[in-house]
């Protein structure tokens, strides 16, 4: 599979790795062990493991290196580790990277488990973390020391879908000799350009758009071969992250269709966001795609589109929030996102109940505030749905 070839075609064939029977479909590898041919041998492959050599399930498997070779081709990354979770890619991703002294800058608004991860067990162990508004690039540079070790956030962020600045970030973060690390949930593998605008290590939670269908949890950190490989591939494989064979197959499935539909999700998104644009029961209509996104014109230059998510406050607070939700017929009330079915989640009593109060108000998840996953449903249905909920809201 030549990198020349099309990322849609990359994704259907990209990896393979067939076994003596030759079949069409990946084969799963179910095992967690190897077995060797004589003890000699054993020896070598723990003193050094070669290409298609494998060891132990927790440090590898056929399956799963499909999937990892797969997704680096998607992503354009040299390399990439899969784990069992996006949290498990965060965690590994962090504190594979960071040790006791070390200096974090990163973005306030971030989903609350990576806030805890970087707060509380980060700093638990010495790593001092420094929390600033991700899209003010002056407080970037203010932030940013001579001993920093690395900047991490959402490249949009969750649920509010602020756009943070890449290629100015990472400038900033490389000048000191700082690692950039983010979060790409949102911009999605398929539009993804993190890499080239200079983020140096990229995580996704494979839960997400990559498998795309509600089936199981998975996470991937990629970037150069000498980071995965070198920083964290031991620490995953001694701490027991790591994803297994049966996900990692489910994900290669997703991936064989992820182009098609995270295209056909934001251009739904783009026609939803364009029908709901004023609405009289709406405070606001949050689209990163749309021209009323405050970076509009950043977004376009960063991602071209304006992702699969959009965010609906809802005037009347929570009450009104509750009932618009209670009212939805074709969108489900639950807290995944890019998933084939639409789903809506209010954020305050869900994903980031746990924030203070102060803090939620900061990163404006208000009371009324919907994010709204969009599936692959036709977008008419979606619209009125929407429309049909709105209506239906009582002041």
């Amino acid at each position: 599979m030549t990198k020349s070839m099309n990322k849609r075609t990359q994704m259907v064939h990209g990896g393979t790795r067939r076994s003596q029977y030759n079949e069409v479909s990946e084969a799963i590898f179910l095992t967690q062990g190897f077995v060797y041919d004589t003890a000699e041998q054993a020896e070598a492959r723990f003193l050094k493991t070669g290409e298609d050599e494998f060891i132990y399930a927790r440090y590898g498997n056929p399956t799963v290196a499909m999937f990892e070779e797969r997704i680096a081709l998607l992503e354009g990354a040299e390399d990439a580790f899969a784990t069992a979770s996006g949290m498990a890619a965060i965690n590994g991703a962090l504190c594979s990277a960071l040790k006791a002294g070390d200096h974090v800058v990163a973005a306030r608004a971030l989903f609350g488990s990576c806030l805890y991860i970087l707060q509380d067990i980060l700093g638990r162990y010495g790593v001092e973390v420094t929390l600033i508004d991700g899209t003010d690039l002056d407080q970037w540079r203010d932030a940013v020391r001579p001993d920093t070790k690395l900047c991490f956030f959402e490249t949009i962020s969750n649920p509010t879908l602020e756009v943070i600045d890449v290629k100015a970030v990472s400038e900033i973060a490389h000048a000191v000799g700082a690692l950039v690390m983010v979060d790409n949930v949102f911009a999605t593998p398929v539009y993804s350009r993190a890499l080239e605008l200079g983020a140096d290590v990229v995580i996704y939670s494979a839960t997400k758009h990559i498998d795309g269908q509600g089936r199981t949890l998975g996470g991937v950190i990629l970037g150069t071969r000498e980071f995965i490989r070198g920083t964290v591939e031991p620490y995953m494989k001694h701490t027991g992250g790591s994803m297994s064979p049966f996900t990692a197959w489910v994900m290669l499935k997703g991936l064989e269709t992820i182009d098609l539909r995270v295209r056909a999700q934001v251009d739904t998104a783009e026609k939803i966001a364009d029908a709901v644009q004023g609405h009289a029961g709406l405070n606001r209509a949050i689209y990163p795609g749309h021209a009323s996104h405050p970076q509009f014109d950043l977004v376009q230059d960063q991602i071209g589109t304006g992702g699969t998510v959009l965010a609906l406050d809802i005037k009347g607070g929570q009450a009104a929030a509750f009932q618009f939700l209670n009212a939805l017929t074709v969108a489900l009330i639950s807290n995944n996102l890019g998933d084939a079915k639409s789903i809506a989640t209010h954020p305050a009593t869900t994903t980031h109940q746990r924030l203070p109060e102060e803090q939620k108000r900061a990163l404006g998840i208000t009371p009324g505030l919907i994010r709204f996953s969009v599936g692959l449903e036709h977008a008419d249905d979606l619209i009125n749905d929407i429309l049909h909920a709105l209506s239906r809201v009582k002041e």
